[in-house]
């Protein structure tokens, strides 16, 4: 049986980590709203790229998309650098794999080049037995997340100078509802064929085109790597986001069990103190009795 003094050090202990949970609650609370936020606020700058995209290729032919080759595929998984968020990056690796061994024989074709944002997801894939060619770290804000886009963007460009990848895709979780994490298959490069074909062909919105001036291919290249930055940059934003709601669910449940124990506990608490009273009232009594014995 455990001692009155265990058990109020037990309830201390429960109370504290209630205290601690509450507090990251509300800071993945927070971070859902920012990243979500983050988001929203590159819609319009998409959408110019995309306006872009239309007056470039209206009057002239788009680059030839390039041969599939026999290069490998680079891989980007977008995970977590911290933990208690559930299953997040298990998920996020077991439908990268299960997503790429679907490729036709990618490793006869070169393999697969792994990219890991986020220390959890990379100790995940290494011990999926997977070897990492590069490893980043989430930025910790919103405001981080150029610059880490930015570093992405450097490996990519390693990659197409060394390594000559056939195929780039993302793989990140996504919010699904108000708590639930998807995972997303995103192919950032080659650009979608069919999507440059309806952005050719569609009507223009405006009573005037806008003209350029400089060289078609090369305004094309710009965009298109602007097009990379804003793929990059809304799959990391989202995966933060779902990565924020996941812990958000997971600090739920560890609150309504830590609740539960320390209601257990006070009541434990509360029964011993009444032995310990009971008993010491009885002691009392029977020491009075004994008392009164004698001296009759």
């Amino acid at each position: 049986m455990e001692t009155l003094e265990a058990l109020q050090a037990r309830i201390d202990t429960a109370r504290d980590l209630k205290s601690v949970v509450r507090t990251m609650k509300s800071l993945a609370a927070a971070s859902i709203r920012q990243y979500e936020h983050a988001v929203s606020s590159l819609r319009r700058y998409s959408e110019t790229v995309r306006l872009g995209f239309q007056i470039a290729l209206r009057d002239n032919p788009r680059p030839p998309p390039a041969d599939d080759g026999d290069g490998p595929v680079g891989a980007i998984v977008i995970g977590s650098d911290h933990g208690l968020c559930g299953r997040f990056n298990e998920q996020i690796v077991r439908f990268a794999k299960s997503s790429l061994a679907e490729e036709e024989a990618p490793a006869s074709n070169g393999g697969v080049l792994w990219l890991a944002l986020g220390a959890r997801v990379a100790s995940r894939l290494e011990a999926e037995g997977e070897h990492l060619d590069a490893n980043l770290i989430q930025p910790s804000t919103v405001s981080k997340l150029a610059s880490t886009v930015y570093s992405l963007l450097l490996h990519i460009d390693e990659w197409q100078r060394t390594r000559q990848p056939r195929r780039l895709l993302v793989f990140h979780n996504s919010r699904l509802g108000s708590s639930t994490a998807a995972p997303r298959r995103v192919q950032v490069l080659p650009l979608d064929s069919a999507w440059l074909d309806g952005l050719a062909t569609r009507r223009w919105q405006g009573r005037t085109r806008p003209m350029f001036t400089m060289d078609p291919a090369a305004l094309f290249a710009a965009l298109a790597r602007q097009h990379l930055f804003v793929t990059l940059y809304r799959a990391t934003a989202e995966s933060l986001a779902s990565e924020h709601a996941s812990r958000l669910v997971a600090m739920q449940t560890a609150e309504k069990n830590i609740e539960e124990h320390l209601t257990e506990t006070t009541a434990a608490y509360r029964r011993k103190r009444q032995e310990a009273i009971t008993s010491e009232l009885l002691e009392i009594v029977a020491g009075f009795e004994a008392s009164s014995s004698r001296q009759g």
